[in-house]
């Protein structure tokens, strides 16, 4: 009677299968894929923003008429270069007087009583579409915009485009380059596992195979598990990862301006598709390398 329990158990553990390591390494796999992914895209936002935010001021000669600076703005505000929201350009007018008030609120200092006039100039302030917000690009734009008539001068940060373009190009280098390292080493470890997984069960898929089971039959079940445990897998990673952004956007309200749902969505998606890809392709691996195993081989 002993012996024969103790045969159940040795045949059990020799037949049992890590469910629930399976699904928790997978889970981790697939969370830190996401999470670089989620990373990724809000960089990419933010690079976006900041490039939408870059302006150049278009300084007007003196006395022009009211008709003039129309015609002016509205030619601006024609050009592919000027960034829009909802179909309208992203250009403002500054008077003379507005800049004085301005200045004074900003440096605290009234010039117009020693100076006894307002030497300021009356301004457009153009921002520039995110596509056109390189170097090269901006000269043009500024050029451009200097042989309109009744443009005096256009000024622009020219140092801080530069500098903003190499900032996002390294940002993004590395974290590509992070997120195919990452990818490689979560493959090979979601591979590992369910092999490590499979391992027990190979005496089961030789005595299959010993019964006339065609590998087709052997292998669909253990496909079937790993789908399931794969999309289960990307369930799990996918609800921890919008538990975090919750988080995140929580303590920092910022960050919403950085959210973009359908984006978001996707990934989730396609870290569901990748757990259950993974899955597939491992599982059959697996069982396909315990089925051309001789007897000897798999002991």
């Amino acid at each position: 009677m002993e012996a024969s329990i103790k045969h159940r158990r040795k045949k059990k553990q020799l037949g049992s299968y890590p469910y629930f390591t399976v699904v928790f390494s997978i889970s981790i796999s697939l969370f830190v894929i996401g999470l670089f992914a989620l990373l990724y895209i809000h960089a990419e936002k933010l690079s976006q923003i900041i490039k939408e935010n870059i302006e150049i001021h278009v300084f007007l000669d003196h006395e022009l008429p009211a008709s003039q600076i129309h015609a002016l703005k509205k030619e601006i505000a024609s050009q592919p270069y000027v960034s829009r929201k909802n179909r309208v350009a992203q250009i403002s007018y500054i008077s003379r007087e507005e800049a004085a008030k301005k200045f004074i609120k900003e440096t605290g200092e009234d010039f117009t009583k020693f100076l006894g006039e307002n030497p300021l100039r009356a301004s457009f302030v153009v921002k520039i579409a995110p596509q056109y917000a390189e170097a090269d690009k901006m000269k043009e734009i500024a050029s451009s915009l200097a042989g309109m008539t009744g443009v005096y001068e256009v000024d622009y940060v020219e140092n801080l485009v530069e500098q903003i373009n190499n900032n996002i190009k390294t940002i993004s280098i590395i974290l590509i380059a992070f997120a195919v390292i990452l990818i490689i080493t979560a493959v090979m470890l979601i591979n590992n596992t369910i092999k490590l997984a499979l391992y027990s069960q190979r005496f089961l898929i030789r005595s299959m195979q010993l019964v006339g089971g065609t590998s087709a039959f052997i292998q669909r079940p253990f496909l079937v598990r790993a789908a399931i445990q794969g999309f289960c897998s990307g369930i799990i990673a996918s609800v921890m990862l919008a538990g975090l952004l919750k988080y995140a956007y929580t303590e920092l309200p910022e960050l919403k301006q950085l959210q973009q749902l359908e984006t978001i969505l996707i990934i989730f998606i396609l870290i569901i598709l990748l757990g259950v890809l993974i899955g597939l392709l491992s599982s059959y691996r697996a069982v396909k390398k315990y089925l051309n195993m001789s007897l000897d081989e798999l002991y």
